[in-house]
């Protein structure tokens, strides 16, 4: 789960550059935005996924 939660800052970290460039009307830069932040999405997802998976393993433990 740190592994998931650790990817999912260095791929924010990564895009930081691009948004500032987009904001600024680079429109190439916009696209790798967008293309970044599925990215972003998706190891959001998978690090949802592993806490809600980490939390039902915990529940019978109780």
């Amino acid at each position: 789960m740190i592994e998931l939660y650790e990817q999912l800052k260095k791929l924010v970290a990564e895009v930081e550059d691009d948004v500032r460039k987009a904001a600024g009307g680079n429109k190439a830069a916009g696209t790798r935005v967008r293309k970044s932040m599925q990215d972003i999405k998706n190891a959001a997802q998978a690090l949802r996924v592993a806490v809600l998976e980490n939390r039902d393993q915990g529940e019978g433990q109780a």
